[in-house]
């Protein structure tokens, strides 16, 4: 798993530094020879989607994302177990619900083209089909946890 993790880890930073070349293509074409590249915006946009949606999908812990645990923090064990559950539940279980109709849209996107490039759109979303799968395979992972008993007192304060 952890080899997995890694591997994902090194193609999102692979993604992230090629956004940051073709920036500074852009940039340096942009301003440097006054002959804006337009295949450049575009791949730029298309890299920072994936960059983005990779990210959440495969590289951003549960815990690193952005909660407002002001109600966890003072919630008892039980209370954490099941806000844990049902939360986990309704984030794992939209997710489930959008993905048959969200790869649908993704698979009929590949009749449409990137303007420029001429990348198939289904390629440009795929990521986000990604996300939900990995969504839903998180909030199975942490409603497993719930019903054992881990993960519930991070967060706690201290007596």
């Amino acid at each position: 798993m952890k080899a997995l993790a890694r591997a994902a880890q090194h193609l999102g930073g692979a993604v992230f530094l090629a956004l940051f070349g073709v920036f500074i293509v852009q940039i340096t074409a942009r301003f440097l020879f006054a002959k804006p590249l337009p295949w450049t915006d575009e791949l730029a946009v298309v890299l920072y989607l994936w960059a983005i949606l990779w990210a959440c999908a495969f590289m951003v812990p549960e815990r690193e994302h952005v909660v407002f645990d002001l109600v966890w923090n003072h919630a008892g064990r039980r209370t954490r177990q099941a806000m844990r559950v049902l939360g986990h539940s309704m984030i794992g279980g939209l997710a489930l619900l959008a993905l048959p109709a969200s790869w649908d849209y993704v698979h009929f996107m590949r009749r449409e083209g990137t303007p420029v490039l001429g990348w198939s759109f289904q390629w440009v979303f795929f990521p986000f089909v990604l996300l939900l799968l990995a969504l839903v395979l998180r909030s199975l992972w942490a409603i497993a946890q719930a019903l054992r008993g881990q993960g519930l007192d991070e967060g706690a304060p201290t007596p």
